[in-house]
């Protein structure tokens, strides 16, 4: 059984944000705005999107 996916797409830009923010938002593969990436379900990843949910738009697959 394959592995839930999660949708990101980065909406909003990382200047002027802090560097653990930027981390995270590299950490998820995401390189430029409206740059779309397909990462795993987990917990980790879960909080690195939410502890940038203002710059980036997730959905489910």
């Amino acid at each position: 059984m394959a592995a839930k996916k999660i949708k990101v797409t980065l909406v909003k830009s990382t200047i002027g944000v802090g560097r653990r923010h930027q981390a995270c938002v590299r950490g998820l593969g995401l390189r430029r705005i409206r740059h779309t990436v397909e990462v795993q379900d987990t917990p980790e990843n879960r909080g690195m999107i939410h502890k940038v949910s203002y710059m980036v738009k997730c959905e489910d697959i």
